[in-house]
């Protein structure tokens, strides 16, 4: 377990300059509850949001002999998909339980057990109390959770939810980026940190992961002077 805790660290940078730099202890706590969702209820901010999570968990579980815990109520997953996004089936185990309330359970008790590089658990409701367990129990294990919130009401954001999450993200697809011969670029992201533990909420425009659960910055953005004490394509906001 140590082994484990040495390698994922005390927390986990995206490597994305404006993220870390706003990201309250410049990373995502590696003992901490995060909370991911879609921008809508559709299948493509589903799918951006699902990537979002698996990339994370990826970059987690990048030592050699650790894996991650993928726990869900219905397996829909897409394998070839999650690769995409680093996490390949080397490094990632399954779980299903009947229904959320079992399956938070399940995830309390391999959190805490701290032998895994991540918890990922897809769920549709968690009250404040169950939030406040994952938390405990990931203190106590040293191990991340990531809670992917699915929906439960078309239109209503699953975020609006209390919950005692260290960070809440939600991700909506964008437009890919032009290419100079026909074809699809990189997918874009929009990437809204809604509200974070000792730090500002924040939206950014950001390039999907790649094959190793990496964000970038879009190549127009990486690539251009930023004048000192401007955020161009970093936008603040309040907290939802």
């Amino acid at each position: 377990m140590a082994r484990v805790a040495a390698s994922r660290g005390p927390v986990l940078p995206f490597g994305v300059g404006p993220v870390d730099h706003l990201l309250a202890g410049g990373g995502l706590d590696g003992a901490g509850l995060h909370e991911v969702t879609g921008a809508s209820a559709s299948w493509s901010d589903d799918a951006a949001a699902t990537l979002f999570a698996a990339g994370i968990a990826s970059r987690f579980a990048a030592a050699p002999d650790v894996s991650a815990l993928w726990a869900l109520t219905r397996f829909d997953l897409y394998a070839p998909g999650l690769e995409q996004a680093g996490l390949g089936p080397d490094r990632v185990l399954y779980a299903q339980g009947r229904t959320d309330k079992e399956l938070l359970a399940l995830c309390e008790d391999a959190l805490r057990d701290g032998s895994l590089a991540c918890v990922v658990a897809e769920v549709k409701a968690a009250d404040q109390t169950a939030t406040r367990r994952l938390q405990l129990a990931a203190s106590e294990g040293n191990t991340p959770m990531i809670l992917y919130r699915r929906y439960r009401r078309y239109g209503q954001c699953p975020l609006a939810d209390p919950s005692l999450a260290m960070t809440r993200w939600r991700i909506g697809t964008l437009s890919s980026g032009r290419l100079a011969s026909p074809g699809v670029g990189r997918g874009r992201w929009n990437v809204e940190l809604v509200r974070q533990r000792g730090g500002p909420p924040f939206s950014l425009e950001l390039e999907a992961c790649d094959d190793q659960g990496r964000l970038a910055l879009p190549a127009a953005t990486a690539d251009r002077a930023v004048a000192p004490g401007r955020t161009d394509t970093v936008a603040f906001g309040h907290a939802a």
